[in-house]
């Protein structure tokens, strides 16, 4: 089944409307490759806009292409060190980093110290990082992961999709902790030393992209072997079976009486 194929089963899956983004490493940049903070400086809007603009190219980033971006992506890549100062930052704040500012996402700095030892080492799947989406490729340079954007009844039916062959009620789809390009990129492409393999990752956990991410729409990161696993499932699935009862056509109104 080729990267291009899986798309269009995933988009299947969850009648997406944006197109579904393939995750790998690379020793070179693609061919007509763009590099990411080119686009923005916050990695994750950029990938973004890769999902929801058509002629956005091929996106990387890496070892020596990650001027201006932003100090946690370059962390939460593998490609720099995730400062101590952070740490303040994502809880209560510090008098000697930015003046106090504080995001206030954890109760204490030591909090998110143990919250990153539980995620333990980041390690780049290659030079660079590469974003695409999954129409532009037939062949597998490598893909570690795709990543789905949708509403939450699409993302619903695609969480479903991924507890159809598994025996284990809890673990398969997990809303773990961290920013957003954790939940896009690091967790599901298997980078993080601790993070459960073989999950796919609700997001986005971090709600410091909500002034431009639609207040409509979820994410699901899916590794690339669960990705397989799920389009092989799919036609003898509840979503091809029972179409009527994973997307509607009418709804009951509740609150309307016997």
């Amino acid at each position: 089944m080729s990267i291009k194929d899986i798309g269009e089963k995933l988009t299947e899956a969850g009648r997406l409307k944006s197109r579904p983004l393939c995750i790998y490493g690379s020793e070179t940049v693609p061919e007509g490759g763009v590099l990411i903070t080119s686009v923005d400086k916050c990695l994750v809007k950029a990938i973004f806009k890769a999902s929801q603009c058509g002629d956005m190219p091929p996106l990387y980033f890496g070892k020596g292409a990650v001027a201006g971006c932003c100090p946690g992506g370059i962390g939460w890549t593998g490609y720099g060190r995730i400062g101590p100062q952070l740490e303040f930052f994502v809880s209560t704040g510090s008098p000697t980093f930015r003046n106090g500012e504080a995001e206030y996402l954890k109760a204490s700095p030591e909090i998110v110290r143990r919250s990153k030892e539980g995620v333990g080492e980041i390690a780049p799947p290659g030079t660079y990082i590469v974003v695409r989406p999954c129409a532009d490729l037939d062949s597998d340079p490598g893909v570690r992961s795709f990543l789905c954007f949708g509403n939450s009844e699409q993302i619903r039916n695609m969480s479903s999709l991924v507890h159809f062959g598994s025996t284990d009620p809890f673990n398969p789809v997990l809303a773990a902790w961290g920013p957003t390009c954790a939940s896009w990129i690091t967790y599901p492409a298997g980078m993080a030393e601790k993070a459960p393999r073989g999950s796919a990752y609700l997001g986005p956990m971090d709600p410091t992209g909500n002034n431009w991410f639609p207040e409509g729409l979820m994410s699901i990161g899916i590794p690339a072997d669960l990705a397989r696993s799920m389009c092989e499932d799919l036609d003898s699935s509840f979503i091809v079976r029972r179409p009527h009862v994973a997307y509607p056509g009418s709804r009951e109104d509740v609150c309307k009486l016997p």
